[in-house]
């Protein structure tokens, strides 16, 4: 006999306790009902696999039908279901199973499946092994919250993680400081022009403000509709990566960019920030709930927490992905430039004459609109464009002897001589195959084929070259007296700028500013003198007082004395 309900026990006569359980159960006594038989019935001792009372979950915990019907149709089938691998053949199939023989359909949406949890050598941890980690001892090394975006953000889940706590320190270094700096930033230039969250600017409506304001604004939009579609699907990972990298566009560019309009307290620069923080909060608080609360709950003019508001939407308003286009394109020509600066060994405070841009139409026209930012990036006076990569390149043709010496053995070296006297740019062309080159070997006529040639490029003469996937800038790398002058000025301005630290001056504060020691380095802040005074914030410079401390620039000594104006 097999019970449907607890009804149907009672009619067969049964004294039901109202736990089920053992030992109530097992004193449930019934009368055989079958033909001549007087014998009594007891639960049967053995169970089905518990598996399948796990796979019963979804209706079993409302006590549907018999009961709870409303809250199991309203809750069935699930989003999804998360557990680890190993329960492919436990709870996820059971779910399965059992919901698809009872309700003939699943009883989850989606699977996310966990991958298992390794030590650094590719090992299960283990007690037996001694290779398991304490978590509560990496959250009191590095916070809950970058234990977390390790987790969310290192790889796909379903893959499992080489577990160490060094990767989560690298969570805090390369994630979260550059967070919370880019915070503290805006938090020290809205201090310094007495600004709190309820009198803080806003971000300019859609349409106004400066390039970069409108750029980033509509980076924000783009981030936020795409964080929103991962997650829909699932896919935290990929939403936390792309939420990282705005936040370094926000930082590196956006920030970096602007830092003079911050110094001048430029209130559009500090409203755009302040905006894009907000939001950023917002997507983040799923992943890192106690920075994200902590810095929107300081931003936000009600002071609530990030967990008691929306998550955000894109405003298609404020979206341009011309000017996103655009920015980016500026964006690679400073990155290529400054590779090729660290290539030629240049600093970047010195100043260089010109920047060799290769841009198509529409990009340079972007880069133009953008010049004054670029050049400055750049530290450098002009900007030139060219078409073409060739255009900053030389040609340099070299045998390639693997492929030649099968073909001409012994007249090897009379090949290479006559290859090496080709015209570069017409071996060039060879080489992509645009057009035939042949040679005259002991006065017999043989064509080339492009294995048979290797091409380098060089920079031409007094230029260094940084290029990458069609992509190139050059730097005029001569430098003459005055570029050599501004430069000296340029050093003279960071080692004030280290003095004005030292002395533990605010970023606001007025200086007057005494210098002494080498008769170059003061030849050349007395040329540059206007560009000194602004950006050191003295009201006035003083020469050769013999104060102050001593540093040292490309050998030489300059003595600092700062005092508050």
């Amino acid at each position: 006999f097999c019970a449907g309900s607890l009804d149907e026990l009672r009619e067969r006569g049964a004294a039901i306790h109202d736990d089920l359980h053992r030992p109530y159960i097992d004193e449930v006594v019934l009368p055989c009902t079958a033909e001549g038989c007087d014998g009594e019935m007891r639960r049967v001792p053995e169970v089905i696999d518990t598996w399948y009372d796990s796979g019963s979950m979804p209706f079993a915990q409302f006590h549907h039908p018999f009961a709870g019907s409303a809250e199991f149709e309203a809750r069935f089938p699930a989003d999804y279901i998360c557990e680890a691998i190993d329960q492919t053949r436990g709870w996820f199939y059971s779910l399965l199973a059992v919901s698809t023989l009872v309700f003939d359909r699943t009883s989850y949406e989606n699977c996310v499946c966990l991958g298992l949890i390794l030590d650094p050598d590719g090992q299960k941890m283990s007690k037996s092994r001694r290779n398991v980690v304490d978590p509560w001892e990496v959250i009191s090394a590095h916070g809950a919250d970058a234990f977390r975006w390790y987790y969310f953000t290192a790889q796909q889940p379903w893959a499992g993680y080489r577990f160490s706590t060094e990767t989560v320190g690298e969570a805090v270094r390369q994630f979260l400081k550059q967070l919370w700096n880019t915070y503290s930033f805006w938090v020290l230039y809205a201090n310094a022009e007495d600004l709190g969250p309820e009198t803080a600017p806003s971000a300019p409506e859609p349409g106004a403000g400066g390039e970069l304001d409108r750029w980033i604004l509509s980076e924000l939009q783009a981030v936020t509709g795409e964080v929103a579609e991962r997650m829909d699907a699932f896919d935290c990972t990929r939403a936390g990566q792309r939420l990282a990298e705005f936040v370094e566009r926000l930082s590196n560019w956006y920030v970096r960019l602007s830092r003079r309009r911050f110094w001048d307290g430029d209130p559009t620069a500090l409203g755009t920030l302040r905006h894009c923080l907000l939001e950023l909060t917002k997507m983040l608080a799923p992943f890192i709930p106690f920075v994200s609360d902590e810095i929107h709950t300081n931003l936000s003019a009600a002071g609530e927490s990030v967990h008691l508001v929306d998550f955000p939407t894109p405003e298609p308003a404020r979206r341009d992905p011309e000017l996103e286009a655009g920015v980016d394109a500026a964006l690679r020509a400073i990155e290529l430039g400054r590779a090729a600066r660290g290539a030629a060994k240049v600093k970047m405070r010195q100043p260089l004459a010109k920047a060799v841009i290769v841009a198509t139409g529409g990009e340079r026209a972007e880069i133009e609109r953008l010049a004054d930012i670029v050049r400055a990036e750049l530290n450098v006076r002009e900007l030139e464009f060219v078409s073409e990569e060739a255009e900053l390149v030389a040609y340099r043709v070299k045998p390639n002897y693997r492929a030649l010496g099968p073909r001409f053995g012994k007249a090897v070296p009379q090949v290479a001589a006559a290859i090496e006297a080709l015209e570069p740019d017409s071996a060039a062309a060879a080489t992509k195959g645009e057009r035939a080159v042949g040679i005259n070997v002991d006065g017999h006529e043989h064509r080339l084929e492009p294995d048979d040639l290797i091409l380098s490029m060089e920079p031409i003469e007094g230029y260094e070259v940084e290029s990458e996937a069609g992509r190139a800038v050059a730097l005029a790398l001569e430098l003459d007296d005055d570029l050599r002058r501004e430069g000296l000025a340029r050093e003279v301005v960071h080692a004030v700028q280290n003095a004005r630290k030292q002395a533990g001056l605010d970023v606001s504060d007025r200086i007057t500013l005494h210098l002494d020691g080498d008769e170059s380095l003061l030849d050349a802040a007395r040329d540059h003198q206007g560009y000194i005074a602004a950006e050191t914030l003295a009201t006035a410079v003083k020469y050769n007082a013999g104060l102050g401390e001593a540093a040292e620039i490309e050998g030489r000594e300059l003595r600092i004395y700062v005092e508050r104006a």
